[in-house]
């Protein structure tokens, strides 16, 4: 449980009204956001297709906060400079990057800090030996492509194998689950050895809206 205090949360805006998408990020962060998790789908890698880095540029003049940027797109290696200016994070896929060392090493020349992510179906040996070049693995609990899904609750085994992992090799990468997050599993997520939690639909497409979603996740992790 000490793992708990410093879990941060990483609102996607994938579920965001894009109608007024200013106002929805400023009250995320208004109401204590830790990253701003943006979802970068090109229509190949994923079905769907979303936003590149003209938005990601727009919403910097518009927020403070830290952004994740995750890649789910094909070569995404051609791409690290359009999104470098404005990127905390720059999150690749293991699973359509096979140089993925030499594209970790290539964000890190950036400046940025570099996330790889695997998917439900991707086992963790596929990541090991990048460990030691990783700042963020991010583990899929749903399958990528649209906002809104059921975590896949097995994922959270892979969270504490990831977790064991970098502990015995003295790693201090951080460990992100995206997909699936709500009240109702933020503290398993937490328990699975998670520190960061990408949490969509839970904080924009709910009754309440970001500051309260947010409040009602940290007490989930927390406790009251």
């Amino acid at each position: 449980m000490g793992l708990m205090p410093r879990l941060k949360l990483a609102p996607s805006i994938l579920t965001a009204d894009f109608g007024r998408l200013a106002d929805e990020v400023r009250a995320a962060e208004a109401g204590g956001a830790d990253y701003l998790h943006l979802d970068v789908m090109d229509g190949r890698f994923v079905p769907n297709i979303t936003f590149g880095p003209l938005l990601v540029d727009a919403l910097r003049r518009v927020t403070s906060l830290p952004f994740d940027i995750h890649l789910m797109i094909v070569e995404p290696e051609r791409h690290l400079d359009a999104f470098a200016e404005t990127a905390d994070i720059i999150n690749v896929h293991i699973e359509v990057s096979p140089h993925i060392n030499r594209t970790l090493d290539a964000i890190h020349r950036l400046g940025k800090k570099a996330g790889v992510c695997l998917n439900p179906g991707t086992p963790v040996s596929a990541i090991e030996e990048s460990l030691p070049d990783a700042d963020q693995v991010m583990v899929m609990t749903i399958n990528p492509g649209w906002g809104g899904q059921q975590m896949i609750p097995r994922q959270l085994q892979k969270v504490a194998a990831i977790r064991r992992l970098l502990v015995a090799g003295g790693h201090p990468g951080e460990i992100e689950i995206d997909g699936g997050v709500k009240v109702g599993n933020a503290a398993a997520c937490a328990a699975a050895g998670a520190d960061v939690l990408v949490c969509g639909s839970s904080v924009f497409n709910a009754e309440a809206g970001p500051g309260q979603n947010l409040e009602a996740l940290r007490r989930a992790i927390t406790g009251p």
